[in-house]
């Protein structure tokens, strides 16, 4: 019973603010107190108001991500329902042979355009450098499956002039005795390529 007085003197103070003067009339209250209670109910008021807009605003960015999370969930089941086995395994060979080409491009780039000789150590070193300076990122390249890559790839240089049956097929990259790594020029590389691509598959018709 000792807070009826106190919620009086509340309800007395909200019934002012709303100008509500009949019916603060009606009520026998002390208005000393009832002023003195006005100043800590208006704060009251402005943090609840301040607090309510804080907890809406809160409330509605994470319905936003909810349902920015849900569309992204959908869309990942509804491509994965489309994909079957085979296209699965068909995307996970397309990303290897993806990574394969930028390491081979990555370590034919810098041998061309390095100003010294490089063996397989610097050439790794030199690679690395360039992750870490260009994007920041610091790895363990693996030099040897792209260099082996390249080294693999053997075709014939074939000029406008020339007999492509006396020409014999070199290696794209290759060691001199010091181990030092030899990579041919870009456009007698680009006909080793070419080479490679017209006699991937011979097929002798009838």
């Amino acid at each position: 019973m000792r807070a009826v007085p106190n919620i009086l003197l509340v309800i007395v103070a909200i019934f002012i603010l709303l100008k509500a003067d009949s019916v603060v009339q009606s009520i026998e209250v002390d208005k000393e107190k009832v002023r003195d209670l006005m100043p800590i109910l208006v704060a009251t008021l402005s943090l609840t108001m301040t607090l309510g807009g804080f907890a809406v605003k809160q409330y509605t960015k994470y319905k936003s991500k909810e349902i920015k999370f849900q569309k992204e969930v959908s869309d990942t089941l509804f491509f994965k329902n489309l994909a079957n086995n085979a296209s699965v395994f068909q995307a996970l060979v397309d990303i290897a042979e993806e990574e394969e080409c930028k390491e081979i491009i990555l370590v034919y780039y810098h041998i061309l355009t390095s100003q010294e000789k490089l063996n397989t150590e610097k050439l790794d070193r030199k690679i690395e450098q360039w992750m870490t300076e260009k994007l920041g990122i610091e790895m363990d390249f693996d030099i040897h499956g792209p260099l082996n890559n390249l080294e693999k790839l053997r075709g014939k240089i074939v000029y406008e002039d020339n007999n492509e049956d006396e020409i014999k097929e070199v290696p794209l990259l290759s060691y001199d005795q010091q181990g030092n790594i030899n990579i041919l020029p870009l456009e007698d590389s680009k006909m080793i390529l070419d080479y490679v691509w017209d006699n991937a598959f011979q097929y002798n018709g009838c």
